[in-house]
């Protein structure tokens, strides 16, 4: 019996899913004495160390929790679960009493690197643990995270791992075990490290080892548009920048869940879904993409990301929900991030007229509760072309090697609403280091103009947002083959890239593109 410390933040719905796959039972804290009367405690902590620390002491959870550690019985904790067994965060502004079981703190990365560090990366392992049993040493675990433990005592550290510096990725002492990484979003590697700490009676560590890890892998996204087709049933589609429909009716590439169960198994590093149909008359409980997440989550074990609706909305029965419920309920659902799009232009513009911040937007809201790495931004912008900077001195212009029609040498990305429909006087670069600034932790840049070209990637719009952001910026939009995405990391500085059709209707497997860039010499991860 594995007892679950699920605080109310963030999706442990994966947690439980590994779990129950395992062959093992939950049962949650629901009173402080459930803690006590554990077998073995799993807390995995997702979203905002302040928020984290705040509720464990509204709920009375730190007492027994403490008395629980200090016993040395069975405990591993994930993410901030982990965090939470030093003395302190950077992340809490307002000094809430931690655990304080191992001294030392947890600090923000002072890294020029993409902060949140997003992604798959290798764990440089110190001790001989149970724990690591039946994984091998190259694997690559997923990261999430802007601040990361600085432990006192060197005889703590299980791993560490290598993100322009070296910093501490898992800890152990006696049956205590923690993990900054997310083993329920790892894969099968994950996956074992949670069986092993459900089934091996003995848990200790026993001597100490020196085993290199390997570096940062650049992610290949799968991406599924879902919506609903004439005939009313959800389907996943592909646009031709952005028309959905072939000879009037929408493409349907297949289902969802099916769609997304299969990328999983070819080696996609996550996963994201959008939502391109409103879904406004539905009580919020009955959302479609809330059953697709549930049942995607399930059986698939890697990053799962929802966009589409993120926003308040009244439903047809007067009931008013706002962002941040919206975005609770997804994240419970299954998700791990969610993308706010058209939405985001609205705040961006409000944040740039008045230079304040409201405290009210999704953007603050979300990532104040659930932390900015569970924040992406989806950016649909369309080249503008001009003759010189002069003509659009308020927008970020830039040189482009590709001319206009009239022989114009310069333009800016204009930013779209509502699909593409509907174009506003802000450029993407403006949007990205406003929505930085509010709070969002990743870019999902678009380009219209190459959307369903299968032509490459915009290498020159991904340059100027990524050099103005420090977040992470995923590639979207003109994949047609292996060699563009070797292009995208090679030519720009982008974490992750995104392809949806070449997938879907399989002219580009997965693992074709990993290899390609494997021979490459770019970093990937090539198993899950």
């Amino acid at each position: 019996m594995i007892t679950l410390l699920d605080y109310g933040a963030g999706n442990v719905r994966s947690v439980v899913n590994a779990i129950e796959k395992l062959g093992g039972k939950i049962k949650p804290v629901t009173r402080p004495s459930d803690i006590l009367d554990a077998e073995k405690l799993l807390f995995p902590g997702v979203g905002n160390y302040e928020s984290m620390i705040r509720v464990l002491n509204e709920k009375d959870y730190v007492n027994p929790l403490r008395e629980y550690l200090k016993a040395d019985r069975p405990f591993f904790g994930i993410c901030l679960g982990m965090q939470a067994l030093f003395e302190g965060s950077e992340e809490d502004l307002s000094g809430n009493e931690s655990l304080c079981i191992f001294k030392g703190r947890v600090k923000r990365f002072g890294t020029s690197l993409a902060v949140p560090h997003i992604g798959w990366n290798g764990v440089n392992l110190k001790k001989e643990s149970p724990v690591f049993k039946g994984v091998k040493p190259d694997t690559k675990f997923y990261f999430v995270h802007s601040y990361h433990i600085v432990p006192e005592e060197e005889s703590v550290v299980l791993t560490t791992t290598n993100y322009d510096y070296e910093f501490v990725s898992s800890i152990q002492k006696g049956n205590i075990i923690g993990t900054q990484f997310h083993p329920e979003k790892s894969g099968n590697a994950g996956i074992k490290l949670l069986e092993n700490f459900i089934y091996q009676k003995n848990l200790k560590a026993q001597k100490t080892i020196n085993i290199k890890g390997k570096g940062l892998s650049k992610r290949i996204i799968a991406c599924l548009d879902v919506r609903t087709n004439d005939e009313g049933d959800l389907v996943v589609t592909k646009g031709d920048q952005y028309d959905v429909r072939q000879e009037g009716n929408v493409r349907n590439l297949g289902k969802p869940v099916e769609l997304a169960k299969r990328y999983y198994e070819e080696g996609a590093d996550e996963i994201t879904f959008l939502n391109i149909t409103g879904f406004r008359d539905f009580p919020l409980k009955d959302m479609p993409m809330i059953d697709v997440l549930e049942k995607t989550s399930k059986n698939v074990f890697v990053p799962l990301t929802i966009g589409g609706g993120i926003r308040d909305y009244t439903d047809s029965k007067g009931r008013t929900y706002t962002a941040l419920e919206v975005a609770s309920r997804y994240f419970r659902s299954g998700a791990d991030k969610i993308s706010i799009g058209s939405d985001a232009v609205y705040i961006a513009e409000q944040y740039l007229k008045t230079g304040k911040k409201s405290g009210k937007s999704s953007i603050e809201q979300i990532s104040n509760v659930y932390g900015n790495q569970a924040v992406v931004i989806s950016v649909d912008p369309k080249r503008v072309y001009v003759n010189s900077p002069d003509d659009a001195k308020k927008h970020h212009v830039i040189k482009t090697q590709f001319t206009g029609p009239n022989n114009e040498a310069y333009c800016w990305y204009q930013c779209t609403i509502q699909g593409g429909r509907v174009t506003r006087d802000l450029d993407a670069v403006a949007l990205a280091k406003a929505c930085q600034d509010l709070g969002a932790g990743e870019i999902l840049l678009n380009c219209i103009d190459k959307d369903g070209t299968n032509s490459g990637f915009d290498l020159e719009l991904i340059n100027a947002v990524r050099t103005a952001v420090s977040i992470p910026v995923i590639a979207s939009s003109g994949a047609g083959c292996e060699e563009h995405f070797a292009q995208v990391f090679k030519k720009t500085a982008a974490e992750a890239a995104l392809a949806a059709g070449i997938f879907h209707r399989k002219e580009v497997p997965i693992q074709s593109v990993k290899d390609f860039l494997a021979k490459k010499n770019i970093e990937v991860r090539t198993a899950i």
